[in-house]
């Protein structure tokens, strides 16, 4: 389900690429809708799941379900309510956040107003998003992934019809794209709503304010905001920084960074969504040892996956980002600025999946102490890296200061997990990650010989970049997988049954 709907957000960003290239418009509705989306896996995606969901599995597991329910309730009222407050604060303070956040913009007061405009439609979507998170934890916690997985899609499928049909009607067409959000956040919430009523779990207007189980929400989801969402937290800052760059350098970084959220997102949040409640349910049920097979499988996962997408994107840099993107208002230029911010993001690929594969190992114990402490350590470095890498290597240099702070973070998570005895590796660590690396080697070459010259692509017609993009990749994950296959590892192997059987109870 998550794939679908990362192909839907590919065709969206070719269509958006396609009408809008990396000109004013564009930059001005990326800031805008950034903030929202900032917003949304701040305190949605992020910090609220992580608090939410471990306690709501507490209940689900250890209290009755009108206790349960309860819970449910009061959280979605109380949440509702902040959520509404906010959404005001920054539908008046539009002029302010914009300022703040892309102060850059400023020096040309067209743009700024246009982002101003854009922001106050799109500001809403963090009501909608936030209550859909809210039914997506509660759908996840009682095992019906498949149903938030699916939701994104709607979002997509909004901007691709917006994009389409709805631009000649709006002045300037880029309002379309606003309004897409606006309509796919209420769609996504519409969506779930159904499935909540089945479970009996739809929840009803109860505010109580003093209700334990959710002031624990509220006291674990204040620092998880730092804990989870600091790479968002930094991307925001990009932000800042790319506006002070030439025009074209916020659209070239979200490009790159679509690419790149591509197999972030197919991996990295799936195995999230999976591994919170999972976890949470050992913990519950004190089965450490299954608590630490599952990190393990976890961890061999993201290793076997996101190692050959990392390179690949390296390697497929301008294949890709002609095949997708170079139509219409999209340059030349565009492609090589765009290219060069995706090699960056790259490098911190793996960094950035394991951190949502490591993360959920302390939040389901309910641990936010440890990860907070480390986002700020991982945050200032970011951030210094920034200034560092910023004035030679322009907008590239604010990509590769993520990608490195995300390996940062996740080395650091990696380590408290291993000192503060969470999770001990199962055997066979040392031969699996040779195996990976020969045929990370193989596939190398194999992408190398394919994949032709820039100038090749750049001359190349939609059909033939589509066909040609498809056989490398074809090629290239042949030559992985089999290389894998003839090195004797299996992908039965990495059933998830087989690191949670016979769990050991302490």
């Amino acid at each position: 389900m998550t794939l679908i709907s990362r192909i839907l957000g590919f065709i969206r960003d070719v269509i958006i690429a396609r009408i809008f290239g990396a000109g004013m418009a564009a930059d001005a509705f990326f800031v805008a809708f950034r903030i929202p989306n900032l917003l949304r896996r701040l305190f949605a995606e992020g910090a609220f799941s992580q608090a939410f969901v471990p306690i709501l599995a507490e209940y689900k597991n250890k209290r009755t379900s009108e206790e349960t329910r309860l819970l449910i309730d009061h959280v979605a009222t109380l949440l509702a309510l902040a959520l509404f407050i906010v959404t005001l604060i920054g539908v008046m303070g539009a002029p302010m956040i914009i300022y703040a956040s892309a102060p850059g913009f400023a020096a040309n007061t067209e743009k700024f107003n246009l982002t101003v405009e854009l922001l106050r439609i799109t500001f809403p979507y963090i009501l909608f998003i936030s209550l859909v998170s809210l039914a997506g934890g509660i759908l996840n916690t009682y095992g019906k992934f498949y149903v938030p997985a699916l939701t994104p899609a709607l979002l997509n499928l909004s901007f691709i019809v917006s994009a389409l049909w709805l631009t000649p009607y709006f002045d300037p067409p880029v309002l379309a794209l606003a309004w897409a959000v606006f309509i796919g956040g209420a769609l996504q919430l519409c969506f779930q709503i159904p499935y909540l009523t089945r479970l009996k779990l739809m929840p009803r207007i109860r505010l109580k304010t003093n209700d334990t189980g959710t002031w624990r929400i509220l006291k674990l989801m204040g620092p998880a905001v730092f804990g989870v969402s600091v790479g968002q937290i930094s991307m925001l800052i990009n932000t800042i920084f790319a506006s002070l760059l030439i025009t074209g350098s916020v659209s070239w970084l979200y490009y790159a960074d679509r690419l790149m959220e591509f197999p972030a997102g197919l991996l990295g949040v799936a195995l999230g969504t999976i591994l919170l409640p999972s976890l949470a349910k050992h913990y519950s049920s004190n089965s450490t040892e299954a608590y630490s097979k599952l990190l393990d499988w976890g961890l061999r996962l993201t290793v076997l996956l996101t190692l050959p997408a990392a390179l690949a994107l390296a390697l497929l840099s301008t294949p890709l980002i002609t095949t997708l993107f170079h139509y219409g208002a999209f340059t030349d230029n565009d492609v090589f600025m765009t290219r060069d911010a995706l090699v960056a993001y790259s490098l911190g690929l793996i960094g950035l999946i394991l951190v949502k594969v490591l993360a959920p190992g302390f939040y389901a114990r309910q641990n936010i102490k440890t990860p907070v402490k480390i986002a700020v350590i991982t945050l200032i470095a970011t951030q210094l890296m920034n200034l560092a890498f910023i004035i030679p290597l322009k907008h590239a240099g604010l990509a590769l200061a993520i990608g490195l702070g995300a390996c940062l973070n996740a080395g650091l998570l990696y380590y408290n997990l291993r000192i503060q005895k969470i999770y001990q590796p199962q055997p066979g660590w040392a031969i699996f990650l040779v195996r990976v690396a020969t045929a990370l080697l193989v596939m190398s070459v194999a992408l190398w010989f394919t994949s032709g010259t820039d100038a090749s692509w750049l001359a190349d017609t939609a059909i033939t970049r589509a066909g040609r993009l498809a056989i490398i990749i074809l090629t290239g994950a042949c030559s992985y997988f089999v290389a894998l296959w003839l090195l004797g590892l299996r992908l039965r192997d990495f059933s998830k049954n087989q690191f949670e059987d016979t769990p050991e109870k302490t």
